[in-house]
């Protein structure tokens, strides 16, 4: 596929022209290759993805070539589109269960695909009998079952899987993927790459790989593009790109990017990319740029060889290409250097740039934070257990359902100034833990205590006053602020709580914004003015009004991208040294928690599994289930990620009613089938306890056979009793 100067734009009239939103790219797929297609939210890579299957929205205006093939793929009437789409290209879309068709069953979906391209056309149990192949190809469990299942009735994880068994149904020439692990687990992420890369290799289809994750690029893909403001501003292998990066923004983009194998600075990018139509007439990354120059402002600069100033080899698989004057420049630049805080310029012959201390020894005061359990203790939870009873319609009866146990046992402890992270897959009952602490009521079973208060035994006062010490930053923030009160009115809710005088409360509340990186006069703004990262600094500037002692932070960074997700973290990370307030962090980012946490608590299906500093665990990690997560969270780094040794577990996350007694995690275990018979009989009758996992203090494994081996040998044998 080869797509020349692709142009999508929206609107226009007669006195208005249309707003572009792509413009002039140029993309290039070759047989069996992988191209990532990376950038900010708006850049424009779905909407270019969408595009090259004649999918773009409607009132689109789409100009340019795509050639599929050899063949013209713009301007073809409806019909003949639909002849190609499913048959020579296919989609994987980010959303499968929007994809699919909520009222038929995932086999006769994956089945009419068949149907509608295959000649002669099969037999309808012909294509039923070959979709559940398929999915047994992608890695679906009970392949038969699930073909027999509608799309509600199967995990987010299945039904990805079942998507791309779908799209391959056909052996198209070209696979468009869209995000395809946006909103997966880790581990499920992984099986997902895995299924995607075994569905190429069979049919040796090429794969645009459209994702904000550039860890997954790293992993997956031969080649990088880098959109901004929906042109290509960098291009290349993806080693030359990521490694080596000769564009501003995409250092910028790359020094953004936290990492699981190492806690570096991060830099996010200052401002914001310009909306659809509003960029001006030179480099839209100028305003954003510290090595801009009045040239840079006045016309926009054109992909260039980084290796020679020619384009003539640019259609070259090994081509590096950047849309920058100064290349030259930038070589010499760190992402820290470029975009931290102005210093001294670090003397390269006088380029004008930004300095950084920041990595440089690390971030200061962070790792003077306590780790022991010497330290004043803000939250403690023993024992903490949470089930639930639901009811399943029966006609137009109710019918009970066995109980749900979303917690079984949960064990943490927070330190005054330390951040505890909890982590896991969905399920592991990360965000009921959560809820049990932010209630300050009686657990259910177990015993929290909240600066050294029994939450069982609070009076109805005594809750209203402990009330002030705990606050929640929630995981969407534009969910919980009202939109009819201006951002003042939210930040001083707190406060009139707490019935803070009126006085105090207007000079704290202008004194909170600026704390969190907005300005005095955002207080007179409504919340959906704002941008995603300064709704997130208007929900954190809440939560810190009272001054708590302990800040709850439900994946605070999940939906952001990754230049915004620095600054919140570099943010978050300031506060504490600044404010000193615990934190506890829910979590399934593995790296922003590597970036954030002090220690780490891991669960799974409701129990705690792994305990312990945050460098001891993702050093030496002791439970399997540990070991796995950590295995299958990609690294920004080509060469790092691609000598990495991956566990896929089998199966999806959540409690197995196969393992209602003894170890919840022997089923999925990659170690289970080793052991011997009696062991394996422990494992199946005995629930694994927490111990000392090492000579750290406060490292606990709650595993019968826990790893000796350091993390980087791979799965290894286990340790005998």
């Amino acid at each position: 596929m080869e797509a020349r100067g692709l142009t999508v734009a929206f609107g226009g009239g007669r006195r208005r022209p249309p707003v572009p939103v792509v413009r002039g790219v140029d993309l290039v797929l070759r047989p069996g290759e992988v191209l990532g297609l990376v950038g900010e939210s708006g850049a424009g890579k779905s909407l270019t993805a969408l595009s090259l299957l004649g999918l773009a929205p409607p009132g689109a205006r789409v100009g340019g070539s795509v050639r599929l093939l050899g063949e013209e793929v713009l301007g073809r009437p409806e019909r003949e589109l639909a002849g190609i789409r499913g048959r020579r290209i296919a989609m994987v879309f980010q959303d499968p269960l929007h994809a699919f068709t909520p009222v038929l069953r995932v086999g006769d979906q994956i089945a009419e695909a068949l149907r509608i391209h295959e000649r002669p056309r099969p037999r309808r149990d012909t294509a039923l009998r070959r979709a559940v192949e398929l999915l047994d190809f992608v890695g679906v469990p009970q392949p038969s079952r699930a073909a027999g299942a509608l799309p509600h009735q199967l995990s987010g994880g299945m039904l990805q899987r079942a998507m791309i068994a779908m799209a391959v149904a056909n052996r198209p020439a070209v696979l468009v993927a869209d995000e395809p692990t946006s909103a997966l687990d880790v581990t499920v992420q992984a099986q997902v790459l895995e299924a995607l890369a075994a569905a190429r290799r069979e049919t040796g289809a090429a794969l645009l790989l459209v994702t904000h994750d550039l860890g997954v690029v790293a992993g997956a893909a031969d080649r990088v593009t880098v959109l901004y403001a929906g042109r290509v501003v960098e291009t290349g292998p993806v080693e030359a790109v990521l490694c080596r990066p000769r564009m501003p923004y995409t250092l910028g983009l790359v020094g953004s990017v936290p990492r699981l194998d190492a806690r570096v600075p991060l830099t996010p990018v200052p401002g914001t990319a310009p909306a659809p139509g509003t960029a001006g007439p030179g480099c839209p990354f100028a305003p954003r740029c510290p090595l801009a120059e009045p040239e840079c402002r006045t016309a926009e600069p054109p992909l260039t060889g980084v290796d020679s100033p020619s384009r003539a080899d640019a259609s070259a698989p090994g081509a590096h290409e950047a849309a920058c004057r100064r290349i030259p420049e930038v070589r010499h630049w760190s992402a820290a250097e470029l975009f931290g805080p102005p210093t001294q310029p670090p003397g390269r012959g006088g380029t004008p740039g930004r300095g950084s201390t920041r990595g440089r020894g690390g971030t200061p005061g962070r790792d003077a934070t306590p780790q022991g359990r010497g330290a004043d203790v803000v939250l403690r939870v023993s024992g903490l257990g949470r089930s639930y009873r639901s009811y399943r319609s029966a006609g137009f009866r109710q019918r009970r359902v066995p109980e749900v146990r979303a917690v079984e046992w949960v064990d943490l402890e927070v330190g005054r100034g330390q951040t505890l992270a909890l982590v896991g897959e969905s399920g592991a009952g990360k965000s009921t833990t959560l809820r049990e602490i932010a209630s300050l009521t009686a657990p259910q079973a177990g015993r929290v205590e909240i600066l050294g208060q029994d939450t069982a035994l609070l009076s109805r006062r005594a809750a209203r006053e402990l009330r002030t010490a705990v606050q929640l930053v929630p995981q969407d923030p534009m969910s919980s602020l009202d939109p009819r009160m201006p951002v003042g009115d939210i930040v001083a809710e707190p406060l009139h709580a707490a019935r803070v005088p009126p006085a105090v409360v207007a000079a704290r509340v202008p004194r909170l914004l600026s704390q969190v990186g907005l300005r005095p006069a955002d207080a007179d703004g409504y919340p959906h003015r704002f941008s995603g990262g300064q709704r997130q600094r208007i929900a954190i500037a809440r939560a810190l009004a009272v001054g708590p002692a302990l800040l709850l932070l439900d994946e605070p960074v999940s939906a952001l991208d990754v230049s915004v997700q620095a600054g919140i973290l570099d943010l978050l990370l300031r506060l504490k040294r600044e404010l000193g307030p615990a934190y506890l962090l829910v979590s399934h980012d593995l790296a922003v928690v590597r970036q954030l946490a002090d220690r780490v608590s891991v669960m799974y299906a409701g129990r705690t599994v792994e305990t312990g500093g945050v460098a001891e665990v993702f050093g030496r990690p002791r439970h399997p289930y540990t070991r796995a997560l950590l295995s299958a969270v990609p690294l920004p780094d080509p060469l790092a990620e691609r000598s990495r040794r991956r566990i896929v577990l089998p199966g999806d996350p959540g409690p197995d009613p196969r393992t209602a007694s003894g170890c919840g995690f022997r089923a999925r275990c990659p170690h289970h089938a080793v052991l011997s018979a009696a062991e394996r009989r422990r494992c199946a009758q005995e629930v694994p306890r927490g111990r000392a996992a090492g000579p750290e203090a406060g490292h606990t494994v709650a595993c019968h056979f826990p790893h000796d081996l350091p993390h980087d040998e791979g799965p290894g044998p286990v340790r005998r009793p």
